[in-house]
């Protein structure tokens, strides 16, 4: 597509959407930025910047998709970490010093910083099809679709042991997490509420679909806080990924709440002996979107329809933990790239995996984040 034409196109997108940021230009620029890719020469001195959480599956999205988009594309993919939030997102955006490019995040995330308006509108239609044609809105699961956000991964909060450092009857249950008698010694858990007081109500006999209706209620909120309470005095709050399977190779905790990946990637390629305790999973999706006002909208499209075709998700399936979001990429995901191990049994929307998993209600979340933040944090310093 030579520049002429590129330019043309894109002013008569403008003129009819009335301003670059509108959803119809964003939809029919990734259209264009897919089918018609830019010449080399265009494209070699593009950069996009992509923000993830680093570790073991920043390494997977590097070589299942930042190498391989720039092998395809010229544009070179830099890469920085973050520990999620909308924070560092807003304060680009209010300034309008735009340096991120396309962010990773959890989807409560990727739903308040879209209605906040500090991310681009995406249209799933404008994503590629699947292998069999299978357009784009009825390839990703319906779960992992919202306005500013497109599904890249399912991944979920479970909690791990170390078996060495356990003798004798091992935890199984949501329950033996909470239990300081049976299992006694110091917990790791996220220092953030989510997660938490699922798994608290979970452990205090909660059935799983009554769960989020029990936390929408003054005394079932009470009762999660009550419960954390038993162990709180026991619990190292951790709040990067890397540190509980660095807490459980130390021995620092006898069990510790953990992304499934970090947990997979101990186990797999450092023959650590953790253990997953799938019962109670929290299965949450992993969304990317990109930060409003960017100047380079036009790669960070294409990037994102990139990593997130079946190819791309199945890539980082077969080098971390992580299902795909597209019915079309999870036959794709077959043995470990470097370990060679039957990747279903590990990951988490496999069947028996999924079967005590608890669906992460991000809605729920988006309405009540702020309160829970400051009751939370209320808690800790008590």
């Amino acid at each position: 597509m030579n520049r002429s034409i590129s330019d043309s196109l894109w002013r008569t997108l403008v003129s009819r959407c009335g301003r670059p940021g509108a959803s119809c230009a964003l939809g029919a620029l990734a259209l264009l930025a897919i089918a018609m890719p830019a010449p080399w020469d265009k494209a070699a001195g593009q950069t996009v910047t992509t923000v993830s959480w680093g570790g073991s599956y920043a390494r997977a999205v590097n070589e299942g998709i930042n190498i391989p988009f720039t092998a395809a594309t010229g544009i070179r993919v830099n890469v920085e970490d973050y520990n999620g939030g909308l924070a560092q997102i807003r304060a680009q955006v209010d300034v309008g010093n735009i340096h991120w490019d396309v962010v990773d995040l959890e989807i409560a995330d990727a739903v308040r910083g879209c209605d906040e308006g500090l991310l681009e509108l995406i249209d799933i239609n404008t994503m590629p099809a699947g292998p069999d044609g299978t357009p784009a809105a009825d390839d990703f699961i319906l779960e992992s679709q919202t306005e500013c956000g497109v599904g890249a991964v399912f991944w979920s909060t479970v909690y791990a042991y170390n078996a060495d450092n356990i003798p004798g009857e091992k935890p199984t249950t949501i329950e033996d997490f909470f239990d300081l008698e049976a299992f006694p010694g110091r917990r790791g858990m996220r220092r953030v509420p989510q997660v938490n007081l699922e798994f608290a109500l979970m452990a205090d006999g909660v059935p799983l679909d009554q769960v989020y209706a029990v936390l929408d209620t003054p005394e079932g909120l009470n009762r999660a806080f009550r419960k954390l309470e038993t162990i709180k005095d026991q619990v190292i709050w951790w709040e990067a990924g890397a540190q509980p399977p660095q807490m459980l190779a130390d021995g620092e905790v006898v069990m510790s709440t953990a992304y499934n990946g970090r947990i997979f990637n101990a186990q797999v390629l450092e023959d650590q002996p953790f253990v997953i305790v799938w019962d109670g999973q929290l299965l949450d999706v992993g969304q990317i979107g990109i930060v409003a006002g960017t100047p380079r909208l036009e790669a960070a499209l294409r990037y994102i329809a990139f990593a997130t075709s079946a190819q791309s998700q199945a890539a980082v399936g077969r080098r971390i933990s992580y299902s795909p979001t597209r019915r079309s990429g999870a036959p794709l995901v077959t043995t470990h790239v470097e370990a060679g191990v039957d990747m279903a049994p590990h990951l988490p929307a496999s069947p028996g995996n999924v079967d005590r998993a608890l669906r992460y209600d991000w809605e729920w979340w988006v309405d009540n984040q702020d309160e829970l933040n400051e009751r939370f944090s209320a808690w800790l310093v008590r």
